[in-house]
């Protein structure tokens, strides 16, 4: 089936793991904006979408504390829930559509980042559903965060 990835707004961590750790059998994120989607992992092919949103470095992005931090658990691993930088939530939120693309096309050509070959429409499809969550979150003063389910 693949890995799952929610990426989802909650207003700060502890909510996170309130998204993700159900006591009453509800989906992971259920009641929370949410964008799920199969093979854009936060930490390992995000970070290049991040870097050219946000104009740092990969090097910066992946030094920033928020950057893939794990917030919660379930179980031994079953379902994980970490964070996405709030430079990228603010980045993401301001960005327009066209700019949105152009980083698409830049990222699908970032070697070594996708084992599959990447479609700029899709990825472009994605970070303008991402955009659209992250100024909810803005808005809202929220933060970003994704859960994993392996």
């Amino acid at each position: 089936m693949g890995v799952l990835f929610g990426s989802f707004a909650a207003a700060d961590d502890d909510d996170a793991v309130r998204a993700v750790v159900r006591d009453n059998g509800e989906s992971s994120g259920t009641g929370y904006d949410q964008l799920v989607i199969k093979g854009i992992d936060p930490v390992v092919e995000l970070t290049p979408a991040e870097a050219l949103t946000t104009g740092r470095s990969a090097a910066d992005v992946q030094s920033d504390p928020r950057h893939g931090s794990l917030i919660g658990m379930l179980g031994d691993g079953e379902l994980v829930v970490v964070s996405l930088t709030d430079a990228f939530r603010d980045a993401l939120a301001t960005c327009k559509a066209t700019s949105l693309r152009d980083i698409a096309t830049s990222w699908s050509s970032t070697a070594g980042v996708f084992s599959y070959p990447a479609d700029p429409e899709n990825l472009a499809s994605f970070l303008e559903r991402l955009s659209g969550l992250a100024g909810q979150a803005v808005t809202r003063g929220a933060r970003l965060y994704c859960w994993i389910c392996p």
